[in-house]
């Protein structure tokens, strides 16, 4: 170590890194952890959640290091890569650091984007299992959702078919007078399917559903994910998911998973869901992965309880944010950070010289095509005027009372002058500033990163949310879009506004959070407006209730739950090898 991943792909260093990694008894002993705490499921382990935080209940929290970044290009410009760097740059400071990431999701995995499983030196082993499926997290979401749905529709069908009478007789249930037009839920799968966004079900006779529009959501965006993302514990998920709102009545009533006692069902799939994954850098730095990604269209948060273990289990816990710090960051202080009761130290914002260059007017930047030649050479114009992109991430930041480091996560093309230029904006900006070669060079690379977070980690900050819980939604909405994403004001669309004073009037809707949807390539509602947007207003085309999770999320702009699958993805160059059954190809 380290690997030349210029010459050695993401899935040849994993499988190098692996030959070493720490078996079930060394990575026990490594985390202090007694017999019966490490859960072991093949070659790697869950952690028994309840069981590690009672016994530590007593020892003061480790540093909470948060990780975001600005707005990217549509191939992401390295959070994951970044906080597993910064896991292994404090490992040769000799810290106990460990961290907390989000499971990918098999769409962006066999899509444009790849796995997020870090890169080069900075890596999350094994990589193979982590990218496909891990401890079956994803896939048990995606059966309780589905059953979720499969009892509603069944529901439908099976009240058109019987009288009030014969529904009593038969299965000892009450008409819930479901509304065919109003049904919030959808399906659930793990791949970018965009025809699937808006289906017709139910083709066929009496006895093969109930005919109706219908859709698909991407797992990530599944309520059961959010439900995840925030249970406190195994009691706190199974209460939550009998309060799933999947559809209103014709009085306008919310019909429940409980009303449709499917909740126990559903928790009995997503037991095991509870406890995270454990998974190692490619330098052996422990990091849990638990909860799913996407904060443009979900929590997109490494879970509560991971974060809860690893301030137990580490003196330095590293956790992710998706995305961009306008939604991942504001996403993380506004909801997870209140729900948990739980403050950060410091924040990271991962920036690269090549999305700085697309803000500052560089040519598209269209996965699967070569970059064009300013993001390979030196051009210090293009990233003067893209670091306004930055500059504004860095105020997001400091609206939360954080005093950010920023990380330019450095590329083998960019030039010690374009470094030095984006150095020198942050720090104007108010922000320490490191410059990383964790993709290079592992943890050599990033002690100048881990040296800045080791740092800010010792000053007080003044950490604070961004509104009141008590301001109401439209308050909250208008204040996000003004503050973090910069826009003039918000336009309500006319059956977003309505559903935004029912709630507003409401009292069971009073605490809950505000999880917005909206583009992560734009600080704005259009993705193709780069740097810092200005003149413009803020569309809410709906709100999603998340009754669950207790989440409004105000939908911005035409943006879809169900991602689409672009014209050169990756699944075209994954394959096995047949004689071993290993897997190549993943990125």
């Amino acid at each position: 170590m380290p690997y030349d991943p210029r010459i050695l792909q993401d899935w040849q260093i994993s499988e190098a890194a692996e030959e070493l990694m720490p078996d079930h008894a060394r990575m026990q002993g490594m985390l202090g952890l007694e017999n019966g705490e490490l859960l072991p499921m093949g070659r790697l382990a869950k952690l028994d959640f309840m069981r590690i935080i009672e016994r530590l209940r007593h020892k003061p929290d480790g540093k909470y290091i948060e990780v975001t970044a600005i707005t990217p290009t549509p191939l992401g410009e390295g959070k994951s890569t970044t906080s597993i760097g910064l896991l292994e740059g404090l490992g040769k400071r000799g810290k106990s650091a460990g961290g907390a990431l989000r499971q990918p999701s098999g769409g962006p995995t066999m899509n444009v984007k790849g796995t997020a499983a870090g890169g080069g030196n900075a890596l999350l082993i094994p990589m193979t299992e982590f990218s496909l499926g891990l401890t079956g997290d994803i896939n048990d979401i995606m059966n309780a959702h589905n059953l979720a749905m499969t009892a509603l529709t069944a529901r439908m069908q099976h009240e058109r078919n019987y009288s009030d009478e014969q529904l009593l007789r038969l299965s000892g249930i009450r008409r819930l007078d479901i509304d065919p037009t109003r049904v919030e839920f959808g399906w659930a799968l793990d791949v970018c399917a965009q025809s699937l966004r808006n289906i017709i079900i139910g083709i066929g006779g009496r006895y093969d559903g109930f005919t109706m529009q219908s859709k698909f959501g991407i797992v990530a965006a599944s309520e059961c994910m959010a439900i995840l993302s925030v249970a406190r514990n195994l009691a706190d998920l199974r209460e939550r998911l009998d309060k799933i709102t999947v559809a209103f009545d014709k009085q306008g009533r919310p019909v429940t998973t409980g009303d449709l006692e499917v909740g126990g069902a559903m928790a009995a799939w997503m037991r095991n869901t509870i406890n995270p994954t454990l998974l190692c850098t490619a330098e052996y730095q422990p990091c849990m992965v638990h909860a799913g990604p996407f904060a443009n269209i979900a929590v997109g948060q490494s879970s509560i309880i991971a974060d809860r273990i690893g301030l137990k289990l580490f003196d330095y816990h590293v956790t992710e944010s998706g995305f961009a710090a306008d939604i991942g960051f504001e996403k993380f202080c506004n909801v997870k950070c209140r729900l948990s009761g739980l403050k950060p130290d410091v924040s990271v914002l991962t920036a690269t010289i090549r999305a700085l260059k697309m803000h500052g007017g560089g040519s598209a930047v269209i996965p699967g095509k070569p970059l064009p030649e300013e993001y390979t050479r030196e051009n210090l114009r293009l990233l003067e005027q893209g670091l306004c992109n930055m500059v504004h991430h860095i105020g997001i930041l400091k609206k939360a009372g954080i005093t950010p480091v920023v990380c330019i996560n450095t590329f083998c093309a960019d030039t010690q002058a374009e470094v030095a230029m984006v150095k020198k904006a942050a720090e104007a900006a108010g922000a320490r500033c490191a410059a990383s070669e964790h993709w290079l060079r592992g943890g050599e690379g990033a002690l100048e990163l881990a040296d800045a977070v080791i740092e800010a980690c010792e000053e007080q900050n003044d950490f604070t949310y961004m509104y009141p819980l008590e301001m109401k939604l439209r308050d909250r909405v208008e204040l996000i879009a003004k503050e973090i994403y910069g826009a003039d004001g918000v336009f309500w669309e006319p059956e977003a506004l309505q559903k935004a004073k029912i709630c507003e009037n409401d009292p069971q809707y009073a605490d809950y959070a505000t999880l917005m949807v909206k583009t992560h390539l734009s600080l704005s509602h259009d993705p193709s407006l780069k740097g810092v947007p200005r003149g413009w207003v803020l569309p809410i085309r709906d709100i999603l209730i998340f009754s669950g999770a207790r989440f409004l999320c105000p939908c911005a702009g035409s943006i879809s739950l169900m991602p689409g699958t672009g014209s050169n993805p990756a699944f075209r160059r994954i394959d096995i090898d047949t004689k071993t059954g290993k897997v190549h190809g993943l990125f």
